[in-house]
């Protein structure tokens, strides 16, 4: 196996994030399901925003903010998701390119248009996601980069790409071109209602070793085997894939490997703000230390650490270098 030129390249929906805050009753108003994501068309994307109170606005995406957390620990990364060449796809890739990653896919200069996701945040901290895939939807099978894919260590894939067919198609491009140069595979299982969308072919990708790691939450993971029992859906897994890690909110996290269950605590925070972005950047810390090979426990406590910065303000990225805040709390960097 030659070095890898990436420590993690990602792959996504490169979406645009509209935060604001509002109420429960806003979410009732609007027919939403507290703490999901739902996938919506252009005309409600536009009734959702017209609704909306002032917003902060930010790139975002879920395999995206887990890259620029990676960078900000100072992982070596790469991105691969489709923007259109309008205005908001030029400040998406400023932004990613501007966090220190590698991002060259190929804009739309046809089609919707840059992908946006509506975001309401309640009081208690809960984020409502609303998506318009918009442009991202249109990644296909030849906007994988083979050669930056066989050249990273991990290649890290997000569940909601398998909502559009032709992304599901480049996924699975990707995962045979990384395994083929001996590379390792992760997907995180996104939401619990994407989900309940693709069980049978997550469960397959796992099954058949497509995918190596898996990220889930509690939520996800009693989800994905249809238990309440979270003992029993926890040791299926360990069953089900090479390595497991199931975040469980302020109860921290647990690996599952074929070394046996680790736990780890979460990282105080002192105020929770946003949970937007927690799985995402909890992943970036852990899979930082799998790639420094600092072990399951500090990966975890890593982890822990990034997903603590993200959840104490709005938006679902560090707003501090995470390798100074490692090296503050005596974690591997």
């Amino acid at each position: 196996m030659t070095s890898a030129k990436y420590d993690v390249l990602g792959i996504g929906n490169a979406i645009f994030d509209v935060l604001v805050q509002a109420d429960d009753k806003f979410l009732a108003v609007h027919e939403m399901t507290k703490g999901g994501m739902a996938l919506i068309d252009e005309a409600r994307a536009t009734a959702i925003y017209k609704a909306m109170g002032p917003a902060t606005e930010m790139s975002g995406g879920s395999a995206a903010n887990t890259i620029v957390g990676l960078a900000s620990l100072g992982a070596r990364t790469a991105y691969i998701g489709k923007v259109k060449d309008d205005q908001i796809g030029t400040l998406y890739t400023h932004d990613i390119r501007a966090a220190g990653v590698a991002f060259d896919t190929k804009p739309a200069t046809g089609g919707p248009a840059t992908g946006c996701s509506y975001i309401l945040v309640t009081p208690d901290g809960e984020r409502t996601m609303n998506t318009y895939l918009g442009a991202a939807q249109d990644l296909t099978p030849d906007d994988i980069d083979a050669a930056a894919v066989a050249a990273s260590s991990i290649v890290y894939l997000e569940g909601y790409l398998w909502d559009p067919a032709s992304a599901k198609e480049a996924f699975v491009k990707a995962s045979k071109i990384a395994h083929d140069a001996k590379r390792q595979v992760a997907l995180t299982l996104s939401d619990a209602f994407c989900v309940g969308r693709y069980r049978a072919e997550f469960l397959d990708l796992m099954r058949t070793g497509t995918v190596d790691l898996i990220f889930a939450n509690e939520a996800e993971l009693t989800s994905l085997y249809e238990t309440a029992d979270f003992d029993a859906a926890l040791r299926q897994l360990g069953q089900d894939i090479k390595l497991g890690v199931v975040t469980r909110s302020e109860k921290g996290c647990v690996v599952t490997s074929g070394d046996g269950v680790v736990a780890v605590p979460a990282h105080k925070i002192e105020k929770l703000v946003d949970t937007t972005g927690a799985g995402d950047l909890f992943a970036a810390g852990f899979l930082f230390g799998l790639v420094r090979n600092a072990g399951y426990e500090n990966a975890g406590k890593l982890g822990a650490m990034a997903a603590a910065e993200v959840i104490q303000h709005i938006g679902a990225r560090p707003q501090v270098s995470l390798k100074d805040l490692a090296g503050k709390n005596g974690l591997p960097v």
